[in-house]
């Protein structure tokens, strides 16, 4: 089983408004932070990653991976 609990409602508030833990404003950085994919600043957008955890950063380049798969195979495609 995970040791990993999800933070209490405060604590994510204050982790989503900190301005320290966000790069240029819309990067989120935060080593607190165990989630892989926090809320972004505004929840009903969505999702983002969390750049700080090494896990995020994998699955962001392994889907970056694939779409540049994918529209690599698309325009070679003859």
């Amino acid at each position: 089983m995970s040791s990993y609990q999800e933070p209490s409602k405060e604590t994510s508030d204050r982790w989503k408004n900190d301005p320290k833990n966000w790069v240029w404003g819309i990067f989120y950085y935060n080593k607190e932070d165990p989630r892989i994919l926090p809320p972004k600043k505004v929840a009903e957008m969505g999702f983002t990653i969390n750049f700080a955890n090494p896990k995020s950063v994998l699955i962001f380049l392994a889907a970056l991976a694939f779409f540049a798969m994918v529209v690599f195979f698309i325009s070679n495609k003859r």
